[in-house]
Formats: structure tokens, sequence, C-alpha cells
């Protein structure tokens, strides 16, 4: 990714409200959009009673204290498991993850910044569920995102290399000493610590990848079927030979190689991750000053919440140049409609809410490539920017079908019960858009859009009210027309 720099100047310093600078509500919206998926109009009142730094540390916590999601019935059967019970096991699996992605779709929207970190580290140390089909390595891996999505980055890596997902896709299950693959040698140090280039070479990786053998063995006794088996040890198939890497010789082995790796280039990999939470949580512009505070701060003991509580409160983090600095993501795009309105539907709904966005370029648990979604700009194009459109009128259309009160109900509570057409529209829009538009004129034609075909005077005299029967069509037409403004496409 080619990387440019940030306009936005200001420091790591804690941010602290003042006359000129208040903690308001668009600085609420900013953090929800950001570190969830949006907030209702209880969770902005409720923030807005707390200082920043108290909002921050609470969803902090929150992501913290969050257990992990239980197992599911399924989570540790085999393929084997399924056709002893007499099932099929291809039509079980595809059930089992069309299980998985509703959950995952319910927790964007219930969970917070323990859900938007899921996303993230998802999307960082990737794999792809086409790649390996088994659902109980999904539930695995999903389970092991969840359990070191805030803690000890060195924890994380060590446990992520060793995950059945992970092992099949990209080829640690076919790493042995008499036919080596470097396949995550090269990209535990490429994308997973140091980036590309970054303080390695190809020598490592190829002593690296031999330090990794023996990762190949099925645990199930039944060897003519041990498909979606867990993958364990196997120390006739482990390179016994010694192995120089970064510069330091022994008859290394897995964990050998994650504590030279975290004791020779802690730094680096430092602000390597640091740079890929700042252009996530921040802007694809980097500052390089700020990502080395952060640098700083992370190489201490790799707490992955602590730098982040450093980050989300800083002055930096609510600059007025951060504010609708990153393009949405599909599911950003769709989360973020559905928390705002307090819109909800039934499974067949959000499956295909979920196709659509795999339409227009995220399928949850499979990235585009090993690098992942890139993000930001690569979100739209000309055509996804229509299907992104699509999306947005669908969902709203079927909201309003399926019950339009709930329009009503959105615009009684976010306006507290305005009658004044302006007031309203002004209201709808500044919950959906990263700062107030450009110009009074932008609001007015909004307005007019929302007043539909309403005689003034029913406006002008007292008659219309959001009461009015066709009240909830009015909102409609003006949450179509923001889906529509260039602004809502920015966090």
């Amino acid at each position: 990714m080619e990387t440019s720099t940030s306009c936005n100047t200001s420091t790591l310093a804690v941010f602290v409200p003042t006359t000129n600078n208040p903690w308001n509500a668009e600085k609420v919206n900013h953090v929800y959009r950001r570190l969830c998926f949006g907030a209702s109009t209880a969770e902005i009142n409720n923030a807005l009673s707390l200082t920043p730094e108290a909002l921050i540390d609470s969803l902090v916590d929150q992501a913290i204290a969050m257990p992990a999601t239980p197992a599911p019935a399924w989570a540790n059967l085999s393929y084997q498991d399924y056709k002893d019970a007499g099932l099929d096991p291809d039509e079980q699996i595809q059930n089992n993850q069309r299980e998985w992605r509703i959950l995952a779709y319910d927790s964007f929207l219930n969970d917070g910044l323990k859900a938007r970190l899921n996303l993230f580290w998802s999307n960082h140390f990737v794999t792809q569920l086409d790649a390996y089909y088994c659902s109980s390595y999904l539930y695995g891996y999903y389970n092991l995102i969840e359990t070191y999505s805030t803690g000890n980055f060195k924890d994380f890596v060590s446990a992520m290399g060793l995950n059945d997902a992970m092992l099949i896709y990209l080829n640690g299950f076919e790493n042995t000493a008499n036919a080596p693959n470097e396949n995550y040698a090269r990209e535990l140090y490429e994308l997973f610590t140091l980036g590309l280039d970054n303080g390695y070479n190809q020598t490592d990786i190829v002593e690296t990848a031999k330090a990794l053998t023996g990762y190949n063995r099925y645990q199930g006794i039944n060897p003519s079927n041990q498909f979606c088996e867990p993958i364990v040890f196997n120390p006739d198939t482990f390179n016994t030979s010694n192995k120089t890497i970064f510069g330091r010789t022994g008859n290394w082995g897995y964990n050998d190689v994650i504590t030279l790796l975290f004791e020779e280039k802690a730094p680096l990999i430092a602000k390597f991750i640091c740079k890929k939470l700042y252009r996530y949580f921040v802007s694809a512009n980097i500052n390089e000053a700020v990502i080395n505070e952060m640098a700083a701060i992370f190489v201490v003991d790799f707490n992955i919440a602590n730098v982040l509580r450093v980050l989300f409160k800083s002055q930096h983090f609510f600059d007025e140049k951060t504010l609708g600095s990153i393009i949405k993501s599909p599911y950003d795009l769709s989360h973020n409609l559905l928390k705002v309105t307090g819109f909800r539907h039934e499974d067949e709904f959000k499956e295909a809410i979920m196709w659509v966005n795999f339409t227009i370029g995220q399928h949850l648990f499979n990235p585009v490539d090993v690098a992942g979604w890139q993000g930001d700009r690569d979100w739209i194009n000309s055509s996804t920017l229509t299907g992104r459109w699509q999306l947005c009128q669908y969902m709203i259309s079927t909201s309003w079908n399926k019950d339009p009160e709930a329009l009503r109900n959105f615009a009684v509570e976010v306006s507290n019960n305005s009658t004044d057409p302006s007031v309203i529209t002004k209201a709808i829009i500044d919950r959906f858009v990263p700062k107030e538009l450009y110009t009074a004129l932008d609001y007015e034609v909004a307005t007019d859009i929302f007043k539909y075909n309403i005689p003034e005077n029913y406006y002008t005299d007292g008659i219309w009210s959001l009461y009015f029967e066709q009240a909830p069509f009015q909102v409609l037409l003006l949450l179509i027309h923001i889906t529509k403004m260039p602004e809502f496409q920015l966090k």
C-alpha cells in the first residue's frame, strides 16, 4: 500500500474538551463509528454524560471483559463424526457456517469494540474459509481471535501459527523435513509481524520454515477420513538440524521462532502493528511521529488494549481532520445504518445483506487474499458504489414494508418529536454523516425531499407532525437520499 502523510499534526496527548473544542454528539458519533459500528440515541446521550476518557475506558474495558462466544454443538466435530451420526457432512458444515456468519453479523450490532477488533484481526491474521472448509476449524480460529484481540500480541502470534485453519490455509500442514514449505514462514514476517522486506531475508525464511516443521499429523484414529480432525505435532517430520535465524543458530523449533522474533525484532514489530492499527482506526494517511509514539508504548509489553487506549483518548484521534477521513467498508455501511436506526430483521434478511456485502467486496471469513482487504479507497469503484446505494435502499425499503412504524419511531427519537421539517431533517442527517454538511443549501435540498408532496400550509399551520399518516414514507425518502450523499460513505 502506498503511504501518504497525514495533515493531522495533533499528538497523543489526552483530548480535553474546551469551549472552542467541545465534547459533543459529533465526537461521540465519531467514537462509535470507528470503535464500533455506530450508536443508538440512548448510547449517545449516555456518552455525553461521560468524559471522553471515561467513554473510551468503558468501551475498552467492555471489550476486555466480554467472554468468548460459547462453543456450538459442532465446535469439535470432524467430517467422520457427521458420517458416524448418519448425517451429510457437507450439508452440516454449510449449515454451521451459515449459523456462524449470522452470529458474527449480530455481533457487529451488539458487541461494540470487541466485534470491531474481531473483524480487524481476522483481516490481519488472514485465513479463507473456502480454503479449509471446516466448521470446527472456523470455530477454533474465531475463538482464538476473540481470546487474544485485546491481549498480548506475542501470545497471539504464537497461538495463531498452530491454529488448524491457519495450518491448512498457509500450508503449514504440508511443511515437513523432507518436503519443506516456506509459505507460513514468509507470511509470518511479511504480513503478520514485520512487513515487506523489513528486518529479514530469504535465508531467514528458509531457516524458519525448517523450524516450523512437524505440525502435520491429524489427531483422529481413523486413517480413512481424518478431515476436520485437530492437527498435532509429529516428531517424525520435524527438521532436527541446526537453523540460523536472525543470525542466531540452534536446533530451533516453533516456540523458539516466536522467541527469536520478539527478542530480535521487537521495535520493528511494534511499529508495523501500530501503523496497521493507525490506518484502520485513524486514517490511511499516516503520521510517523504518532506511530513512533504508539510503538514506544506497544513494545514495552505488547499489550494491545493499552496502546489502543492511548490512541483512542488522544487529541490526534479527536482532531477535526480525523473525522470523516475513512471510507466505510460494506459492513460499516450496512451495520451503521442498522445500529443508528434500530431496524432489526429475521435471519433471511441478514443472509441477504451478507450476500450483497459479498458482491460489493466483503465476504465474512473470506478476505480477498492473504493480505486481506486493503480498505478505504479500495472499497469504492463505479460498480461497488452503485451496489452500496442499492444495498442501503433495499435495507430501508424492507424496513418500511415490514414495519413503517420503525421509521416513524426513529425520526421521533432522533428529533425529539419535532414538528419542524428542517429540524427533523438536520437531526437525521447529522446522525449519519461524520461532519455537518458543507452548506445550508445541502440541508434545504434534503428538507424539500423530506417534505414530499404534503401541502406547505400543513407544516406552517401545525397540521402535520411525525404522527401524520405519510410520515414513515417521508422518512424513507430522506434516508434513501442520505445514503446517496458522498458524506454517508465516510466515517
